[in-house]
C-alpha cells in the first residue's frame, strides 16, 4: 500500500520540518485524504495545519476548504494555478517565480529547480530534495 495521504506518513514527514501536500475529498460531512479517492478519514482539525497545502479533490472539498480558512488549491492539467493564500502552484516544466512551488516527478527535475529561486518544491523525494537544498 502507497504511503500517500496516509496520515501517519503526513505527520512523519511534518515532524521532519516539512510541508506537505494532501489530496483532500469531502463527501457527505466527512473529510478523507486519497489521490483517486478517498481513502483515509481525517477530521478539519487535521486540514488546518499550516503547514499542509490541500489539493481539493472534488468541488465540495474546495467549498468547504475556503469557508474554513484552510489552505488549497484546485487544478487538474493546469500550469499554474493560485491557492487560497495567494502562491503559485507550478506544474512540472514549467517557469518559476518567487511565489511558485513547483511540482516535481523526479529527482532530476528537483535538481534541475533546487537552485532557481522558487518559494519551493512540492516532490516525493523528499529527503533527495532536502539533500540538493542544503
Amino acid at each position: 500500500m502507497s504511503k500517500e495521504n496516509a496520515p501517519e506518513y503526513i505527520q512523519e514527514a511534518l515532524e521532519k520540518g516539512f510541508d506537505v501536500e494532501v489530496d483532500v475529498w469531502y463527501e457527505k460531512g466527512k473529510w478523507s485524504l486519497g489521490h483517486d479517492n478517498p481513502q483515509h478519514e481525517v477530521n478539519i482539525s487535521f486540514l488546518k495545519d499550516e503547514r499542509l497545502w490541500c489539493h481539493a479533490k472534488n468541488i465540495d472539498a474546495l467549498e468547504e476548504m475556503l469557508r474554513n480558512d484552510i489552505h488549497c488549491f484546485w487544478h487538474q492539467a493546469d500550469n499554474y494555478t493560485l491557492t487560497s493564500r495567494g502562491h503559485i502552484w507550478t506544474y512540472p516544466g514549467n517557469i518559476g517565480t518567487s511565489n511558485s512551488v513547483i511540482v516535481c516527478r523526479t529527482v532530476s527535475e528537483i535538481e534541475q529547480y533546487a537552485f532557481t529561486n522558487v518559494l519551493g518544491i512540492c516532490a516525493d523525494y523528499l529527503l533527495d530534495a532536502r539533500e540538493l537544498m542544503r
